[in-house]
Order: C-alpha cells, then sequence, then structure tokens
C-alpha cells in the first residue's frame, strides 16, 4: 500500500520560498509519475506539477512555471517542490500524488491512485 506524506509547510512572505517534501513508501516507485497539487480556499484542487520518477521529465501549470521545480531523490524515495517567488495566490494546501504509471498528460487528477494528506502554505502580502 503507497503512502505519502507531505511536509514542508508554513507562513512565508510574498517574494519568498519554501521546499514542500513528499515521502513515498510502500511500493518500487521507479515507473510512477509522481505529481504535486494544490486546493486554494473555496476552490478546486489544481495540478502544480509532476515528475516521471524513470527518467526525471517533468511538466509544470502554466501558474509555477519557471518559478516551481520538481526533483526526487530516488534512494530515499522522497519528492520535493521546491518553490520560489512565492505570491499570495500560492496559498493552498498541498498535495502529493502518485500514478503507477506514466502518460502525456499529468494534470489530469483522476489518473493518481494515492494521495498524500497535504501541508498547507500561506504566503503574506
Amino acid at each position: 500500500q503507497v503512502r505519502l506524506v507531505e511536509s514542508g509547510g508554513g507562513l512565508v512572505q510574498a517574494g519568498g520560498s519554501l521546499r514542500l517534501s513528499c515521502s513515498a513508501s510502500g511500493r518500487a516507485f521507479d515507473h510512477y509519475t509522481m505529481a504535486w497539487f494544490r486546493q486554494g480556499p473555496g476552490m478546486e484542487r489544481e495540478f502544480v506539477g509532476a515528475i516521471r520518477w524513470s527518467d526525471g521529465r517533468t511538466d509544470y501549470s502554466e501558474s509555477v512555471k519557471g518559478r516551481f521545480t520538481i526533483s526526487t531523490v530516488n534512494a530515499k524515495n522522497m519528492v520535493y517542490l521546491q518553490m520560489t517567488s512565492l505570491k499570495p495566490e500560492d496559498a493552498a494546501l498541498y498535495f502529493c500524488a502518485a500514478a503507477s504509471r506514466i502518460f502525456t498528460q499529468p494534470q489530469k487528477e483522476y489518473e493518481y491512485e494515492d494521495w498524500g494528506r497535504g501541508t498547507r502554505v500561506t504566503v503574506s502580502s
């Protein structure tokens, strides 16, 4: 059974940086796609970015491209979301998600079978 645990959320000033971590366990993730989604207050959950564990290919939403970076440390089964130049609109509950395959459109929420409980990011203006 896959278990995903996010950490690293907190309060940061606009323009600042924060790194979120996702600890993954319960499987061999070699052929997995890992993603970050977020859900702001009163909003639907939205795609932030994804990474293919096998080759490190990444995809990002337009709203975070150039500011956020997803990476993995395979030996530790860790997935990171480095966030820079944070804006108040980035404030949300951030979720780590896992899909047991790779696909061309990683933005679709329903593709992901396993989810963490989220870590909250607050951005002060």
